[in-house]
């Protein structure tokens, strides 16, 4: 079973690559976890502020990052050649 910081972050890159996305939408993104499992990692993810849920119609909630971190917006290292500038 992944560990629930894997699950977390997983949920948080899918909406960061497509804000608004359905909660259902994220779930199907995630063959190897349970409906369950991404409820309860949006959950906690919603309850700490990271996450926003917004209702669209009963039983529906699209998803939205409430502040990127600063991780999902840093480039990655690979070509990464800032230092030559210094």
């Amino acid at each position: 079973m992944p560990h629930q910081n894997g699950i977390a972050h997983r949920i948080m890159e899918i909406v960061l690559r497509c804000p608004g996305c359905l909660l259902e939408e994220v779930a199907f993104q995630c063959p190897d976890l349970t409906w369950n499992q991404v409820f309860l990692a949006v959950d906690r993810l919603s309850r700490s502020g990271e996450l926003r849920l917004t209702p669209k119609e009963p039983g529906v909630y699209s998803l939205r990052l409430s502040n990127p971190p600063p991780a999902f917006l840093a480039p990655s290292d690979e070509g990464d050649d800032r230092d030559a500038r210094y």
